[in-house]
């Protein structure tokens, strides 16, 4: 874990490395200046020689820009390596999920990734800067603290070894239990982000159902969660600040009553004792430093292993040595292919209820069209995830094009089989921009031919600004059938051997659903078509239609092959020809698989 996240200090070494650096040269300034401090009150002040003040209060002036602008370049060194070494962690991890399959993705909440990529992020910024200075500074310190009382009187040093003593024994009980605690803060941030994300992304729905009261309460819960840890671990923290008082004000009472005895014996000067008072606060301000970052880093280290844990994911999904980088033709085949989804426990020995694909067999010559029709959860769209290799299958071979899509370059199986997914997502931007994510070097020409196929130009042009209208965040300036038909277009402008359009005409009325589908079979019959549809009508032209049910292929066929061989296909040729139900009403009835 802490190689992952140092090798994302990258070119900010130079300034890591400096940053001690400057603050060791620091430290050695403001330890040195007691010491002198002693010199000028015994040889200057109580000797009477004001020659001896200018001199040693010259040095003291000289040490204290010195330490100034040490501290200064410490400072500016710190800020730059720590800000770039976030920079390069929110890159890093954003680069690896770019790279996820969605196999990946399941693993991850996205307001856990929205966490990691934030609240992490910066306490592990805050986390490095600190350990660059205070890290170096406290025990530095310390150390050269320590070893100036022993200069000046061996006797008096012995009353510091009590104080880290019981320092140490304290700081690492609320160590232990605060560790804990920050491990709990973590998860109750993501459910929190999780409350805000849905809240927002479905305020319609919440509005709609007058549900902002519960909104508000999930909320409340979730917050009040999080409150609760985060007051017991700064309870616990607040008592180092108690402690180090007390053992503050022990060490000074002893230094007084004890170096006072000394004075009169003759055996330590007022300078060395008031150079003592000195470095007592210096040690036991080095040590309040030094729990600091001890806390810190506790809090840091639930981060550090939340984000080197999504940096060092290892993607289900990359390409092959020697990958295939041409897609011959658009033809489709499955062979004994099974899928289970990670998440669900592995079927009984000799079923396939658990798996959302069990044993599909089946070949799509190039050009032809075929329909998909099935149920919710009967497998459609897991199957078409597995063209373009969005998912792999856990048994069996996918074949596209008469490859293996295990052979294939990623991005060349993935410009050729185009996916119109269930969710149509539009992005923030221009009509233009949407559509220029299916071909970025896109003409206006070639935009404007994507949209007459998906039937998308007769809305286009009845807006003010045409394809500079501007869409907002998920498209919702727009209806579900218009931000369907954007999909399509994006898709198209591809031009690839494959186009899967997975129930992606739901939302449109059947008059357009007819047209699209005519225009894609006069104007681009070379391209294989895989129709995911809940309505025969939409499916029932196509050159072949395949059934599922359960994860499995009930049927495989024409529509008038169907009609007279699949009993499921019959029943819902019948009642969605007498318009009372769908699809989903069959199943639900118990229809034959």
């Amino acid at each position: 874990m802490l190689k992952t996240l140092l090798r994302q200090v990258g070119h900010y070494r130079t300034a890591s490395v400096l940053t001690p650096v400057f603050t060791a040269l620091e430290v050695v300034m403001d330890v040195l200046i007691p010491y002198v401090t002693a010199s000028l009150i015994d040889r200057g002040i109580n000797a009477g020689d004001i020659q001896q003040v200018y001199y040693y209060g010259t040095v003291m002036i000289g040490m204290a820009f010195l330490s100034l602008g040490f501290g200064i370049l410490a400072g500016r060194s710190s800020a730059y390596a720590s800000t770039g070494f976030a920079a390069n962690l929110r890159s890093a991890m954003y680069r690896n999920i770019q790279s996820f399959a969605f196999s990946d993705i399941d693993k991850y909440s996205t307001p856990g990734l929205v966490t990691r990529m934030t609240t992490d992020v910066n306490a592990l910024q805050n986390a490095y800067q600190q350990v660059l200075r205070i890290s170096v500074r406290a025990p530095f310190r310390l150390v050269l603290s320590i070893l100036m009382c022993m200069v000046i009187d061996v006797r008096l040093s012995l009353i510091f070894a009590v104080a880290l003593v019981v320092l140490s024994l304290s700081l690492y009980h609320i160590i232990s239990r605060v560790a804990r605690l920050f491990q709990q803060v973590f998860v109750k941030y993501d459910e929190l982000n999780q409350s805000v994300q849905e809240n927002i992304a479905a305020i319609r729905v919440v509005k709609a159902f007058v549900r902002e009261d519960y909104e508000n309460q999930k909320f409340a819960r979730a917050a009040e969660g999080l409150y609760r840890l985060y007051v017991k671990a700064e309870s616990l923290m607040a008592l180092n600040h108690p402690i180090m008082n007390m053992v503050v004000y022990g060490c000074i009472i002893a230094l007084s009553w004890f170096g006072a005895h000394y004075i009169v014996d003759g055996t330590l000067t007022t300078g060395e004792l008031a150079s003592l008072f000195t470095y007592v606060m210096s040690i036991l301000m080095s040590l309040m430093m030094l729990s600091m970052i001890f806390v810190m880093l506790t809090q840091s280290a639930a981060s550090a292993k939340r984000v080197a844990e999504v940096i060092e994911e290892q993607p289900d999904i990359t390409n092959p040595t020697n990958a295939v980088t041409e897609v011959s033709d658009g033809s489709i085949a499955f062979n004994g292919v099974r899928f289970d989804y990670a998440s669900r426990q592995p079927a009984p020995q000799g079923t396939h209820k658990r798996s959302a694909l069990y044993n599909v067999t089946f070949r799509i010559e190039s050009g032809q069209t075929v329909g998909i029709i099935g149920g919710t959860g009967s497998g459609k769209s897991t199957l078409v995830n597995l063209i373009s290799r969005l998912y792999d299958p856990t048994k069996g071979e996918v074949l596209v094009g008469g490859r293996n899509v295990r052979d294939y370059d990623l991005t060349t199986l993935r410009s050729a089989v185009s996916v119109v997914l269930q969710q149509n997502i539009l992005f923030s931007g221009t009509i233009l921009d949407n559509l220029r994510w299916g071909k970025p070097d896109a003409t206006l020409e070639e935009c404007r031919w994507a949209c007459y196929l998906a039937q998308a130009d007769e809305f286009i042009d009845q807006m003010a600004d045409g394809y500079d209208t501007y869409i907002e965040q998920g498209g919702a300036n727009v209806s579900g059938g218009q931000r369907q038909r954007l999909c399509i277009a994006r898709a198209l402008l591809k031009q690839p051997r494959i186009l899967v359009l997975d129930d992606s005409t739901s939302a449109c009325d059947t008059a357009t659903d007819a047209r699209i589908r005519q225009a894609l079979h006069t104007q681009l019959p070379a391209m294989t078509k895989v129709i995911i549809a809940q309505r025969i009508l939409s499916v029932r032209e196509c050159d072949r239609i395949m059934v599922m049910d359960n994860g499995v292929i009930t049927g495989f066929g024409t529509h008038d092959e169907l009609l007279r061989t699949n009993s499921l296909y019959q029943e819902i040729n019948a009642i969605q020809s007498e318009d009372v139900g769908d699809f989903d009403a069959i199943t639900q009835k118990g229809g034959a698989s």
